[in-house]
């Protein structure tokens, strides 16, 4: 079929066959397809939706553009986690040494920051000497030797959708969530995986503010996943509040390695990883049931066992070999570090709530998130020390890492308007499982 009968199918709402579908991602990368008729047929899918089958198909179409993983000599353990992002996720850093300390082997491909949101690459390029980008036989190496390899995006696994992402995000398509689906999914069954666990995040600071729309997109994903023959589960957790108490670079890299030490309580940020941590070790076989992974899980933690495992991957991709005992010689300090109150303080305590994109946006102020995509990332600035929903009104309400005071007042200003009136009642931190 011809690129632009496609088109005129898919604006007709008449179903595309797979055939049809693969050829014109074919075309996408010989280019016998043009960008007019990628956005063209980007519009369509945006107005009118696609089907089970045609999101399948658009996925694994998109998955075969270019390299696909095996890591079949490891047999059935190998899973990963997918977060759609949030303010202070540092979950990645945490969750992948957990599931390697059970056995579990994570070849974590992880991406930058994407507006308000924070990139687990810009957290771990805080970390001297660590290398994002290895080539395939240390990518290899480190997974089956540590467990877990967290590195970016080789230009080789779904090429396809670097070229629609980037036609989407000039033409107002990337809210599909057909499209969303096969850009994420297309990714993760081009790592080989044999099971993932998506960490669809619900309020102010996800790009899924709406429970419903954020319902919609995991219920999405699991099914294309489990369509195309990758098992998959979905957990919605609470994105209306910092998940860590910090957000940036270096200081989330601290606040991560504090909970792998033992050294930081962080309950909701603890409590959604091991739920995570739960979910991969059973939809791979490791655990029986989610309720025995999290107990493995906990045990991981608790032992010291993740923290090693960490430790193991920091040192094999080029970082310190003594990064967790001397973390903080080694991360970035801002010149400036700072305490900020709250003068009506008192109106909040007890019932505090942010606008937590705001603080996202305050990270991207003080010079730790892009603007543009070939901006530098300052690692040593951000927030730290957020208070969370009981805070008691008198304390700080945060602490800022800036590299000068203009950026700092600009930052305060900033969290202070997003201070909010919060509700009585703390949401739970997970409050949905999705399966197929």
């Amino acid at each position: 079929m011809l690129p632009q009968e496609i088109v005129r199918a898919k604006r007709d709402r008449q179903p595309l066959e797979a055939r049809d579908i693969g050829d014109f991602i074919a075309g996408v990368m010989d280019k016998s397809v043009t960008k007019e008729q990628i956005a063209a047929l980007a519009m369509a899918v945006y107005l009118n939706g696609m089907s089970r089958d045609e999101a399948v198909a658009l996925t694994t179409a998109m998955r075969d553009s270019g390299t696909v993983l095996d890591w079949s000599d490891l047999g059935p353990a190998v899973v990963d986690k997918h977060s759609t992002g949030g303010v202070g996720d540092n979950v990645s850093l945490i969750l992948a040494p957990i599931v390697a300390a059970c056995g579990g082997y994570v070849p974590m491909i992880s991406g930058r920051g994407l507006g308000h949101t924070g990139g687990t690459l810009d957290k771990f390029e805080s970390i001297p000497g660590y290398n994002v980008t290895p080539d395939d036989e240390v990518f290899r190496r480190v997974v089956k030797e540590v467990g877990c390899a967290i590195i970016g995006q080789t230009g080789s696994l779904a090429p396809a959708d670097k070229v629609i992402y980037g036609i989407r995000d000039v033409t107002a398509t990337v809210e599909s969530v057909p499209l969303i689906t096969a850009s994420i999914l297309s990714k993760k069954l081009a790592a080989g995986l044999k099971g993932l666990v998506l960490d669809v995040k619900v309020g102010s600071g996800a790009f899924m503010a709406d429970e419903a729309a954020a319902r919609e997109l995991a219920t999405s994903l699991v099914e294309v996943a489990n369509g195309a023959g990758m098992p998959t589960v979905a957990l919605l957790t609470d994105m209306d509040h910092p998940l860590a108490n910090a957000a940036g670079n270096a200081v989330e890299v601290r606040s991560a390695v504090n909970v792998l030490r033992g050294n930081g309580s962080e309950p909701r940020l603890r409590e959604i990883t091991l739920a995570l941590a739960a979910e991969m070790l059973a939809i791979v076989g490791i655990a029986d049931s989610a309720e025995e992974g999290l107990r493995k899980s906990q045990e991981a933690l608790s032992s010291g066992a993740a923290a090693e495992r960490f430790g193991q991957m920091v040192s094999a991709l080029g970082g310190p070999s003594d990064f967790i005992e001397q973390m903080d010689e080694h991360l970035p300090v801002a010149p400036i570090v700072r305490d900020l109150t709250l003068e009506n303080g008192a109106e909040y305590a007890g019932r505090l709530s942010f606008d937590t994109r705001q603080l996202g946006l305050a990270v991207i102020e003080l010079g730790g998130g892009r603007t543009r995509s070939e901006d530098n990332i300052d690692h040593a600035v951000g927030l730290s020390d957020l208070a969370s929903r009981t805070w008691d009104g008198s304390s700080p309400l945060c602490r800022i890492h800036a590299r000068d005071e203009a950026t700092f007042q600009k930052a305060a200003d900033r969290v202070r308007r997003a201070v909010r009136q919060g509700g009585g009642q703390t949401p739970s931190s997970v409050s949905e499982r999705i399966t197929a």
